[in-house]
């Protein structure tokens, strides 16, 4: 260790020897290896390869030649793709909003002083351990049988006709159903940050005579403003990668009014169009990342640790 003491000419002098350096651990290195090398070998190198192939002209099979940048020229004016981006972005919008404004009620109701809480609980977590093929093909079946035979019977006229057969109301079909699987896990975590609020706060403000809807908005929803960002972010990353479910309820119609740009990529890839949507992969990767980044500004801003 190195120690400063003062010269006759009252300099400073640095005397004894300095500390070794602490030698990097081998032992973890060798533990990160395995994770390391699947991530490259199952990501990286996929998402390289594919990228390379957005510069060509293959169609998934035979031969093929470099076009440059020709795909991605394409791509941006392509009508069905820039509707696919705005379909997915407007859904993924739309159901965050729903999804957070639904979860956090219920978590109010559900971390209340109610009979048989923990049952309702179980209740409302069953969407969240079934596949979403499968609620997406009994959700078809409902809005295309059994709603329009109830909205018959009570007179309702538009909502007779199937809400997936609506090009200009698919869209809430598909919201609706998302939202419905994606309640359970948002309802988890604010359930986490309610139980993690003093109960003497609410005390102190019932006592300074705050009404239940001054108790919300001035200490739940300050107090859970952490989980908010959390769900949020999750949640529109999830949204932004919707595909079984639109495929199940709608298969990306009427026409391609609910098709997202996941399911347009997978479709495209069975279709000839293997290098074209792989550009159009590559873009909606540059997006996402792009996402990602803005949240975790915010996420910084706001303090909260995912």
């Amino acid at each position: 260790m190195r120690t400063r003491a003062r010269t006759a000419g009252g300099d400073l002098a640095v005397t004894g020897r300095s500390a070794p350096r602490r030698r990097p651990d081998l032992t973890s290195h060798l533990f990160l290896l395995p994770a390391v090398a699947l991530f490259t070998l199952f990501i990286t190198v996929p998402a390289l390869v594919g990228a390379v192939i957005s510069l060509t002209d293959y169609v998934g099979y035979g031969e093929w030649e470099f076009i440059g940048l020709a795909n991605y020229a394409v791509l941006f004016r392509d009508p069905n793709v820039l509707q696919s981006y705005a379909f997915t972005l407007g859904f993924s919008v739309v159901t965050v909003v729903l999804v957070n404004v639904v979860a956090l009620a219920l978590a109010l109701g559900l971390n209340a002083r109610i009979h048989l809480k923990t049952a309702l609980r179980g209740v409302f977590f069953l969407p969240m351990v079934v596949s979403g093929i499968v609620i997406a093909f009994v959700f078809n079946y409902l809005f295309s049988s059994s709603l329009p035979a109830l909205a018959g019977a009570l007179g309702i006229s538009w909502l007779q006709e199937s809400l997936i057969a609506n090009p200009d109301l698919a869209w809430v079909a598909v919201v609706l159903v998302t939202a419905w699987q994606a309640v359970p896990s948002a309802l988890i975590i604010y359930l986490a940050g309610l139980l993690a609020v003093p109960e003497e706060v609410y005390e102190a403000a019932a006592l300074d005579g705050a009404s239940a809807w001054r108790q919300f908005r001035s200490v739940t929803l300050p107090l859970v403003a952490g989980y908010v960002v959390i769900n949020t972010v999750l949640g529109f990353k999830n949204f932004l990668n919707a595909y079984d479910v639109i495929v199940g309820l709608t298969d990306g119609g009427p026409g391609t009014a609910t098709r997202s740009v996941a399911m347009t990529i997978f479709t495209g890839f069975t279709s000839g169009d293997y290098a074209y949507q792989m550009a159009n992969a590559v873009v909606f990767f540059v997006l996402t990342v792009v996402v990602s980044v803005l949240q975790l500004q915010i996420i910084r801003r706001r303090g909260v640790s995912l």
